[in-house]
């Protein structure tokens, strides 16, 4: 049995990530924590990517839907079956 990773925050996550450049541009970080913080930039920056991709799916969705039509659920537009492999 798999858990659905947690929802990311864009903003949150964006904010992190611009915190943490700003934090490495300084120049004042010892090597080893400058590998961590660019390791994390890097989770950060997939996060990000991710939920502007999840957004962009919605928007096609919603395009693509009559007017006045409801989407109920988008992850079940998306992917018939994402629930029926889960147990």
């Amino acid at each position: 049995m798999s858990k659905k990773p947690a929802p990311v925050n864009f903003e949150q996550s964006l904010s992190q990530l611009e915190a943490l450049v700003a934090h490495m541009e300084s120049g004042e970080l010892p090597l080893e924590e400058a590998l961590r913080s660019f390791e994390r930039g890097i989770q950060l920056t997939r996060e990000c990517q991710s939920a502007l991709q999840a957004a962009q799916h919605k928007v096609q969705i919603l395009m693509q839907r009559p007017e006045g039509a409801a989407i109920e659920d988008f992850a079940t537009d998306a992917d018939p079956d994402a629930d029926s492999n889960e147990a």
